[in-house]
């Protein structure tokens, strides 16, 4: 795993004005709850010792994973409502 930030331009164009913007900060916000969720099953799972080592090996990857994804769409979030309220 890399520990190096990387900085993004992106730019949306979306069609429906305000009520399109609202609905991609619902849909990101719907998206970050899963990953969230995810995030956490694992926590729980490793915790309560599931599995064999190379199980838990993989479940720790994959949460690994799912809070990279947490982080992104947090991240795009954010960026996002500053761009709203700029």
């Amino acid at each position: 795993m890399h520990d190096e930030s990387r900085s993004l331009d992106l730019r949306i164009q979306l069609d429906g004005g305000a009520d399109a913007i609202e609905e991609l900060e619902r849909a990101l916000l719907k998206a970050r709850a899963t990953e969230l969720g995810e995030v956490r099953r694992r926590q729980v799972r490793l915790t309560a010792g599931y599995g064999d080592e190379t199980a838990r090996g993989v479940m720790d990857d994959e949460g690994r994973r799912a809070q990279l994804r947490y982080d992104a769409l947090s991240a795009l979030l954010e960026a996002l409502r500053r761009a709203r309220s700029g």
